[in-house]
């Protein structure tokens, strides 16, 4: 029972070191016009992971840059939706990632990424590698790999129910504008039809010149 419960625990610390440890996952606004940057200190040897996504706003697309420590560009993307980035750090130091809307006059973005740096810590750190798994380290294991799937899941179905509700929002107001704008145009036809119409019936005053013999 203890041996359970210590396999247990350590599943449980093993998903809090992904979550806290081995990446960086955020989802925040993007002004027009603005720029906006996000530091990493990063070891050598160390692989690493950039996803980005634009979710609201515009054409849902965002500029997207990534900077080794001596400023050498690693990647560089314009205008892109969404996109991954996965490379291995060749030096020390810190390392910058920046997306840009400085293209968009007045339209702000909604942008999520997730930097992931490293491996995943192994599950039974302290187990002689050597020594098969038991029957219950492989279940935990299988349980371990299916929960990061579902985290996985999860993520994506967020990001894609988001920016499906942006994109109803957006459909939605350009309908109501729309119908609007018809409604004054059909009333403005109808108002001029009328004064037409009633130009074409009513009573001309005839003037008689009386002439004088």
């Amino acid at each position: 029972m203890f041996g359970s419960l210590r396999v247990l625990l350590q599943v449980l610390w093993a998903q809090l070191l992904c979550g806290w440890v081995l990446g960086s996952e955020l989802t925040f606004e993007l002004p027009d016009n603005a720029k906006q940057c996000f530091y990493e200190d990063i070891i050598i040897g160390t692989k690493c992971t950039l996803e980005f996504q634009v979710v609201t706003g515009g054409h849902y697309d965002v500029d997207c840059r990534l900077e080794d420590p001596d400023g050498t560009t690693l990647y560089k993307e314009m205008k892109k939706q969404y996109d991954s980035f996965t490379f291995t750090a060749a030096k020390n130091g810190t390392y910058k990632f920046c997306f840009s809307n400085e293209f968009s006059t007045f339209t702000h973005k909604t942008v999520y990424f997730d930097f992931q740096v490293g491996d995943d810590p192994p599950l039974f750190p302290n187990e002689n590698r050597v020594t098969a798994l038991t029957q219950m380290e492989s279940a935990c294991v299988s349980i371990h790999e299916a929960l990061k799937s579902v985290m996985d899941y999860q993520t994506h179905f967020r990001l894609r129910e988001a920016q499906g509700r942006s994109r109803a929002e957006d459909l939605n107001t350009r309908v109501a504008f729309w119908s609007i704008g018809e409604a004054i145009i059909l009333l403005v036809v109808s108002i001029s039809q009328v004064v037409l119409l009633r130009s074409f019936f009513s009573d001309k005053k005839t003037t008689m010149t009386r002439m004088g013999s």
